[in-house]
């Protein structure tokens, strides 16, 4: 499918730590540790730290989830533009680490990123900005 701008949607394939992570198989860090690649690893970490009070951990991890993201859309066909669906499974590690990495910057009083990456998260996919409360 393509939007009305006619840039195709970017699906990223299988996460290869998300089924462990679905079936409570090992801590976050082990699963980021074997799975490096893994968005949805990092993510997780990220909102983890998040939720403990930790936004430069945080930061940290989801900058790496990002950037790991940018990597796998990139060799996906994603040429810096485009719909990234919520509704696709595997695109939500991608997402998510985006969406905490926004909220990270907030809590460390970088308005300019968590503008940036709030912007970007947005013009990917208007259902995650709204799932992820962003």
């Amino acid at each position: 499918m393509t939007d009305l701008m006619g840039i195709p949607e970017t699906f990223l394939p299988v996460d290869q730590a998300a089924a462990h992570l679905a079936a409570g198989e090992g801590d976050l860090e082990a699963m980021a540790a074997a799975y490096p690649a893994s968005c949805l690893a990092w993510a997780l970490l990220a909102e983890a730290a998040l939720a403990a009070g930790q936004p430069v951990a945080a930061y940290a991890y989801a900058r790496t989830g990002y950037h790991r993201g940018l990597d796998a859309l990139r060799r996906a066909g994603w040429r810096g533009q485009g719909p990234i669906p919520w509704n696709h499974e595997p695109n939500r590690g991608f997402l998510r680490a985006l969406a905490a990495l926004a909220q990270a910057a907030d809590a460390i009083g970088d308005e300019e990123e968590r503008m940036r990456c709030t912007e970007f998260l947005r013009a990917s996919s208007a259902e995650a900005a709204r799932e992820l409360g962003l």
